[in-house]
């Protein structure tokens, strides 16, 4: 979902309206309304909350993307942490579905991090946040992907999912529950192929240090 092209731009009174609000990001950046690029898409798993993103060619690294959940005027940063999306599924109304689930899981995957970057879904080589890497590397990591797979549900009412997943520089299959809270469970994980010469870089905050993450 946030890797597709279904993002609309922000422009003229709305854009500056937002980057005011929004102030300086991670206490180093100043989003500018002639170099910040600001979209914005609609989330098929809320009914009242869109998803925004940033990007900036001054930015550095280039591959910094800041995103932001905004429910009617409120921003929620979706900074690599679970709070973030934690807060917004209680606070508005998060409707998993058979149809959106795995839009959902590819969106809570790569937004809630662990020490190593993304947990990204992984289903074929156009994705734009897979690495870059050379063709031999291509053939190694393309030929053990997959699209990610609805199971159907446990007695539980938990929506279970079957998925490649790409973290650091490693590639396994996992196995999730995703209850209707939204909340992830990721019940087993098979490797496929370990320390690999490349792994994904998506940042989507700075930290104190002035570290990319």
């Amino acid at each position: 979902m946030y890797e597709d092209d279904n993002w609309a731009p922000v422009t003229g009174e709305e854009l500056d309206g937002f980057l005011s609000q929004v102030g300086k990001i991670d206490g180093v950046m100043d989003p500018s309304p002639t170099t910040t690029k600001v979209e914005w898409r609609a989330c098929p798993f809320y009914e009242s909350v869109a998803m925004i993103r940033l990007r900036d060619e001054n930015w550095m690294p280039k591959e910094l993307t800041i995103y932001y959940l905004t429910d009617q005027g409120t921003l929620y940063r979706l900074n690599g942490t679970s709070p973030p999306i934690h807060d917004i599924n209680a606070k508005s109304t998060i409707k998993v579905t058979d149809d959106n689930v795995l839009d959902y899981l590819r969106f809570f995957c790569f937004f809630v991090r662990g020490e190593e970057g993304p947990f990204l879904i992984s289903e074929d080589m156009d994705n734009p946040n897979m690495p870059e890497m050379d063709d031999k590397m291509k053939a190694v990591i393309g030929g053990s992907l997959r699209p990610a797979s609805y199971e159907g549900k446990n007695d539980k009412g938990h929506w279970l999912c079957d998925a490649v997943v790409f973290y650091s520089n490693a590639l396994f299959i996992a196995n999730f529950a995703v209850h209707p809270s939204g909340m992830i469970e990721m019940l087993d994980d098979e490797p496929i192929a370990s320390e690999l010469t490349v792994r994904v870089n998506r940042p989507v905050a700075i930290d104190t240090n002035g570290t990319a993450k």
